[in-house]
């Protein structure tokens, strides 16, 4: 059983994707065709292969997380070509209108 235009109303309604009578038409064959493939590849993958979401083991490497002095404000603001009150001051961008 294939997916209809209407299906794929349905389910761009759920994601909240405004899509028109035209898209759906031609996203329902296209739904299908990955649809069809993922479910040949289920059928190969038995309970005996392990899932893998790559090609070849990945490890994560972690550091152990050290607290360090941070910069003072005088440090941070030291290369800042303009400043007031503390802080960066940079050039306005935005009108007031």
């Amino acid at each position: 059983m294939g997916l209809t235009a209407d299906d794929v109303a349905r389910l761009g309604a759920l994601a909240r994707i405004q899509l028109s009578e035209q898209e759906c038409a031609e996203l329902a064959p296209e739904l299908d065709v990955i649809l069809e493939s993922v479910r040949r590849v289920s059928e190969v993958a038995g309970p005996d292969v392990p899932t893998a979401t790559h090609a070849i083991e990945m490890t994560n490497v972690f550091r152990d997380d050290v607290v360090v002095p941070g910069l003072t404000q005088d440090q941070a603001l030291s290369g800042a070509p303009d400043r007031e009150d503390g802080r960066f001051r940079v050039p306005q961008i935005l009108s007031e209108d």
